[in-house]
C-alpha cells in the first residue's frame, strides 16, 4: 500500500481544524498509509530577513530527518494542478515509489534548501492561506484524488 507522509511545520490548536484533519485522515487511510509528521516551528518574532532565514534553516534541519520517497513541497511558486492532475500525479508516482512525502512550511514558508532538494514544487493557488488551514485543504485534495482514482462518487 502506498505510504503518504505529510510533514507540516507548526501545531494546530483549533478544534474545528483538528476535527477536519482527523476526518480526512480517516478517509485517506482507506487508500494509503497516511503519516502526518507535525514539527515544531522555529519562530522568528523579527521581521528581519536574516532572522527569518535562520529560523527557516532550523526548520529545514528538522524536515530533512523525515523526508522519504518522492518529495513534493507546497510552494506558491510551484506548479498548479487540477484535482484530476493531482490524482494522476499520485498514480504515476506510486508506480516508481512506494512513498510520497509532501511538505507544508510554516508561516514564513520553507527554506530554499528544502525547496531545492524536493523532487518538485506544487502550488494550490497564487493566494496565500494560513498554514494550519492549508493542511485541511491539502488532505481534502488527497482524499479527492483517491476518489477520482477509484471511481468513487465524490469528485464533481
Amino acid at each position: 500500500m502506498l505510504k503518504i507522509n505529510l510533514i507540516a511545520i507548526g501545531d494546530i490548536k483549533e478544534k474545528y481544524l483538528l476535527d477536519a484533519i482527523d476526518e480526512y485522515s480517516k478517509r485517506i487511510r482507506r487508500f494509503a498509509n497516511l503519516n502526518i509528521i507535525e514539527l515544531k516551528e522555529s519562530i522568528s518574532t523579527s521581521s528581519n530577513k536574516k532572522d527569518i532565514e535562520i529560523a527557516l534553516e532550523k526548520d529545514a534541519k528538522n524536515i530533512e530527518k523525515h523526508i522519504g520517497g518522492y518529495t513534493i513541497c507546497l510552494d506558491i511558486k510551484g506548479k498548479m494542478l487540477s484535482s484530476e492532475q493531482l490524482a494522476e500525479k499520485i498514480e504515476k508516482t506510486s508506480l516508481n515509489s512506494s512513498e510520497i512525502t509532501f511538505i507544508i512550511g510554516a508561516s514564513n514558508g520553507l527554506s530554499e534548501r528544502i525547496k531545492n532538494i524536493c523532487n518538485e514544487k506544487m502550488s494550490f493557488s497564487p493566494m496565500t492561506f494560513p498554514h494550519q488551514l492549508m493542511r485541511v485543504i491539502f488532505l481534502e485534495q488527497i482524499y479527492r484524488a483517491f476518489t477520482i482514482l477509484n471511481n468513487i462518487a465524490y469528485h464533481k
